[in-house]
């Protein structure tokens, strides 16, 4: 009997430690369901849908004459669920729909057709049909049997993404930029646009399936920036510098063409060598690169010494011999036994070392801060200012500084213990050019919404005037001397005038151990006596048994430059009308919009347009483009309106 009475209590004890426990599950089931029931339902919807950015298509970026010079071009990678087919449109379109595959990527029907049904053997929701197809393919792939049925009956699943082309390929690639580099950096608040958003489901080995075809928030295009650049005058200084740093197995090398009137930047070239002996888009030295500049810094302590009436341009200086010894150190000119007795001028034209250290030493020697404060003046201790990242900071001495020495003031005079960028340099001879009015240099025309413009730059900001034109005119002589009489004269041409300034500077000089390299520049102006292009060419560490001198290894750039804008440019009337330019590079924009909507299927007419859209046009429609020549397209071999073939060639002719 007792242990009966021990076996029935162990069991009521049993019984109440499960009712127990029963209550305790009950409760927390109720207290999970209603008070944390909205916490876990999020986490749970959380883990299983998730919403996924979707990059914007960045704005297109446009030379001055409206070529492509960055353009955003869309593909896509078509995925299958090829478990939310129903059975009976599954076997009603696998055949068709593996023959419409075939036709557009060249594989036999069989080989989709087997693939297709493996993977509706193995339910998998997220099969990869193709990857990186072109817009015109895709919109041609939504509409095969099947993934005409949309997402849910078809099973058609496209995922799309961005890619950013450069239709001149490396030719002004750091200009152009990438990232947050060159223009595409400095604009990127306007090109970039706004993201969208869809919302995605998660299904098997962690992949995400779109749920849909409609996005949570559609992405919104960027706006379109209409650069300074002139693709023409880009090419031909890119291949000018490109063939002297190849002659001369020099380090690295820049070119600036800039609009003197307006400060516009119509060309910026920079090549740095590689390890093969290969040039490619390296850094941007134009903007960056603080440097030495050498004899092209004479013009600005000329400018200074004229300003503040040290001398004047006939005053005669007697160049010792080519040499004069300040201290304990040695200024020589490049020429043994020096020029004689010479003006200044004359000492401007044939970069007399000797004359310049002659007479800023004896014009400020007693007064060094006033030659500073002149310099400061002009704004040559200043950045320009320009959007695009990494301005190389410019130096000018100061006679409070530590390592002011006796000497640091001759030196100055002919461009030494100053530094200063090639662009910043540039600036300077292009005030000159203005009369002496600074105007900042600028890359940028406009901003547009497709045909609508934004926001429009007139011209480049007019900082100050950094001397009277008096002073301007009496420099710009000299310069016009130089070439054709002075340093630069194995330039000078009948043909056309050019004015400007040689520079030949030791770099790593400090070094004692005999491994001092050069740098050689030429900064000016063309036409000498009405300048339309201002620029500056520096050629860094050329190699010294072929040559080093800034009229040998620099002037010539300049001088190529000069020739071939002469040439390809249109008359000075033409030139100006800006208006009328541009009003036709607005109707080439409509037009490429135009036909880009207008022709999927069909080949449309691209006589007429700049190349350049054209390419992005027609190689969008799956055209493999062949094009002879720059411009806009004066002939194409397809006539327009016939049916477009997969992967056919057409070959387009520019005037």
């Amino acid at each position: 009997m007792t242990t009966e009475k021990g076996i029935l209590r162990r069991i009521y004890l049993v019984a109440v430690g499960m009712l127990l426990f029963a209550l305790a599950i009950g409760f927390k089931l109720v207290n999970i369901q209603v008070v944390d029931g909205d916490k876990y339902r999020e986490l749970s919807e959380q883990r299983v849908y998730k919403s996924f950015v979707i990059p914007a298509n960045r704005g297109n970026l446009y030379d001055s004459n409206g070529s492509l010079l960055a353009t955003s071009v869309p593909e896509y990678d078509i995925r299958f669920d090829a478990v939310t087919v129903s059975q009976e449109n599954f076997e009603k379109n696998l055949k068709p729909l593996s023959e419409s595959l075939s036709k557009m990527f060249g594989k036999s029907a069989s080989h989709y057709a087997q693939d297709i049904r493996r993977a509706r053997a193995h339910k998998n929701r997220y099969y990869l049909i193709a990857r990186g197809v072109s817009y015109t393919q895709y919109v041609q792939m939504r509409e095969f049997p099947m993934f005409n049925l949309g997402a849910f009956k078809g099973g058609f699943i496209a995922e799309q993404r961005t890619v950013r082309e450069l239709p001149l390929g490396k030719i002004g690639e750091r200009t152009v930029g990438r990232g947050q580099a060159g223009l595409e950096g400095a604009y990127d608040d306007y090109l970039k646009g706004q993201n969208g958003r869809r919302l995605k489901q998660k299904i098997a080995k962690g992949q995400w399936k779109p749920i849909g075809d409609a996005n949570e928030l559609e992405p919104e295009d960027g706006l379109d920036v209409v650069s300074t650049i002139d693709i023409t005058i880009q090419d031909i200084a890119h291949h000018a510098l490109l063939k002297q740093l190849e002659k001369y197995k020099a380090d690295h090398g820049t070119v600036v063409v800039m609009e003197t009137e307006t400060g516009e930047i119509k060309a910026m070239a920079n090549l740095g060598r590689t390890s093969e002996g290969t040039y490619y888009e390296k850094r941007n030295y134009a903007i960056y690169e603080s440097q030495e500049p050498g004899s092209t810094f004479k013009l600005m302590t000329m400018v200074a010494a004229l300003e503040d009436k040290v001398l004047d341009t006939s005053d005669v200086f007697d160049s010792e011999k080519g040499r004069i010894k300040y201290y304990d150190r040695v200024v020589k000119d490049s020429r043994y036994g020096g020029y004689g007795e010479i003006s200044a001028a004359k000492a401007f034209e044939v970069s007399s070392n000797t004359v310049f250290s002659k007479f800023i030493n004896e014009g400020y020697k007693s007064k060094p801060e006033a030659l500073v404060n002149r310099l400061n003046y002009m704004g040559l201790n200043q950045k320009i200012g320009l959007e695009i990242k990494g301005e190389g900071q410019p130096h000018i001495p100061h006679p409070d500084d530590a390592n002011w020495y006796g000497t640091t003031l001759p030196w100055m005079s002919f461009g030494y213990g100053v530094s200063i960028t090639p662009l910043q340099t540039l600036a300077f001879y292009n005030a000159i050019a203005n009369d002496g009015v600074m105007i900042k240099p600028r890359l940028i025309k406009e901003i547009r919404n497709r045909d609508k413009v934004v926001e429009h730059y007139e011209k480049g900001e007019i900082n100050n005037s950094i001397c009277s034109k008096e002073t301007a005119s009496k420099v710009r002589e000299m310069m016009k001397n130089t070439v054709l009489r002075g340093t630069a004269r194995n330039i000078y041409t009948e043909q056309f005038s050019m004015a400007g300034k040689t520079g030949t500077c030791l770099t790593g000089y400090g070094r004692g151990d005999g491994s001092s390299e050069y740098i050689a520049s030429f900064a000016g102006y063309f036409p000498a006596d009405d300048p339309k292009y201002s620029c500056i060419v520096v050629v860094t560490k050329p190699d010294r048994s072929l040559g080093y001198y800034g009229n040998i290894v620099a002037a010539p750039v300049f001088k190529e430059i000069a020739q071939e804008i002469y040439t390809d440019t249109p008359t000075t009337n033409e030139f100006e009308d800006v208006n009328v330019d541009y009003r036709n590079v607005q109707k080439d924009y409509e037009q490429f919009y135009v036909t880009a909507q207008k022709y999927k299927s069909i080949m449309p007419n691209v006589e007429g347009l700049p190349a350049m859209d054209a390419v992005s046009l027609l190689e969008n429609l799956g055209l493999k483009v062949v094009l002879k020549g720059a411009g806009k397209v004066r002939n194409q071999s397809i006539t327009s309106g016939v049916k477009i073939k997969s992967n056919q060639t057409i070959y387009l002719t520019t005037s």
